[in-house]
């Protein structure tokens, strides 16, 4: 997905950029990068590829060389940024959280107009750059993001230095999050508000969707009211999010636990122990085990001082390996234990199968499975969720087409229904469980407690409050 950073200050903010940056690490692993501004030297940017390696170990050794007291930063999972951009509108770096779904039809637009692109992120468009386009296309910053609003299908959050402030901007409908710190003197904001704790900021302001602000060192001044629509995907709960981060209020360890605290509370299995797959499903285990009334217990724990995570090769089957070689079953607390284990999701079951495998063969008398989201049926056309490059790719709407009909695919989606339970039953038979359930989308919803139509849903049951035709009308 990505995560972004800003700092704006009355004194220096490199180190604290770089620690806010780095609080945004578990969103993307691709490149980090900074910008800082000051006013007799102006702008310096710097890039560096996190595939195989950290971001606080790229950026250490240079520190030094960002100067000033703003400056933004950027954990991206798609193009080479910030980008550094010269127009009529004054200088700035640009960063974003985006996905653009009609990126090429916008680069044809551009090139049919006469116009170039200069940046490339292996063979492919940089969406940023498209994004600064459209944004030096306006009268005012205000207007060429608004630009950006209309024109792009799919998402765009994103951060602007400029040499007045940094400009903040949420997409319009608000799918992935913005808040704002503030302390004495300074103004920050992030992806995550993980970013502000240890550095002295306290959550000032949750921006909106379609939101735009403008920080300065003593505040910040909104130049676009939020939209009263809006589609947060709620996978930053289930999946994406830091414990300790909040999303347009909502706490994410609060939110998994309040999921798995329901689903032990309904569930009848009979288990010796609640369990997380490290990370995203220990909240979860933790709410299990209260509702349950069992003991929650590590029974895997996750080996992280070299490990990168499982998801940064290139390859599946070097992803499939890593994910397997950093998770270590405790055998003294499996053997003769009926074991219950909490996870986000189940993507393409892989890793999953060959887990359970592996904990019957360590002795686990059963090997029971409870999901905090429904089955994924749809890949997302509005943030990037995952490497998937095909629907095909998730297991459930796999089964689907295998059984011919993906026709009636929203009878698969109905948690409760001849069909659902199907194909939940295909899916514990083919990862080897001894009982698999998914939370229902009532239930994330009600963890999560927000409105219902205020949360994207769509690889759930395809059902978004609109279509990409028809979201920037």
């Amino acid at each position: 997905m990505g995560g972004l950073c800003g700092i704006i200050s009355k004194k220096e903010c490199a180190t604290e950029l770089f620690y806010g940056t780095d609080y945004n690490s578990h969103l993307g692993t691709k490149r980090g990068g900074l910008a800082t501004y000051h006013e007799e030297k102006g702008f310096f940017r710097s890039i560096h590829s996190l595939e195989n390696a950290y971001f606080r170990s790229r950026f250490e050794d240079e520190l030094d060389k960002f100067v000033g007291t703003s400056g933004i930063g950027v954990i991206s999972d798609t193009d080479a940024q910030p980008m550094l951009v010269n127009s009529h509108l004054g200088r700035f770096a640009l960063s974003t959280v985006a996905k653009v779904s009609n990126a090429e039809t916008l680069a044809k637009k551009f090139l049919d107009e006469g116009m170039y692109l200069t940046e490339f992120s292996s063979g492919r468009i940089n969406v940023t750059e498209l994004i600064s386009l459209l944004i030096v296309r306006g009268k005012t910053f205000k207007d060429g993001i608004e630009n950006v609003y209309r024109e792009v299908k799919g998402s765009c959050t994103m951060l602007i230095l400029t040499e007045n402030g940094i400009i903040a901007a949420r997409d319009s409908w608000g799918r992935t999050p913005l808040v704002i710190g503030k302390k004495d003197g300074a103004m920050a904001v992030a992806s995550e508000s993980t970013a502000f704790s240890n550095l002295g900021y306290k959550i000032e302001h949750f921006i909106g969707p379609g939101e735009i602000v403008l920080l300065t060192p003593d505040g910040y001044e909104q130049l676009r009211a939020p939209s009263k629509r809006m589609q947060v995907c709620s996978f930053l709960w289930v999946y994406y999010g830091f414990p300790t981060s909040v999303y347009d209020g909502r706490n994410v360890e609060e939110v998994r636990f309040n999921c798995g605290k329901e689903t032990g509370e309904q569930d009848d299995a009979i288990v010796d122990c609640a369990c997380g797959i490290p990370d995203s499903g220990i909240g979860m285990a933790v709410g299990y085990a209260a509702g349950h009334k069992v003991p929650y217990m590590r029974a895997i724990a996750k080996y992280t001082p070299t490990w990168a995570r499982s998801f940064m090769p290139s390859n599946q089957n070097t992803r499939d390996l890593v994910a397997k070689m950093k998770l270590i079953p405790n055998t003294a607390l499996l053997e003769g234990r009926k074991v219950l284990f909490c996870d986000d999701s189940i993507v393409r079951g892989t890793q999953l199968r060959d887990n359970a495998r592996t904990l019957h063969n360590l002795g686990a008398k059963e090997v029971h499975m409870r999901i905090a989201c429904p089955p994924l049926v749809c890949g997302c056309p509005f943030i990037n969720f995952s490497a998937s490059k095909t629907d095909l790719e998730l297991i459930a709407r796999r089964i689907i087409k295998e059984w011919d009909d993906e026709e009636n695919l929203q009878d698969y989606t109905k948690t409760g229904s001849e069909k659902y339970n199907r194909l939940v039953e295909e899916i514990r038979k083919r990862l080897n469980l001894d009982s698999l359930k998914f939370c229902s989308i009532e239930t994330l919803v009600r963890s999560i407690g927000l409105p219902k139509e205020q949360l994207c849903l769509h690889c759930f049951d395809g059902s978004s409050a609109f279509t990409l035709e028809e979201e920037n009308l």
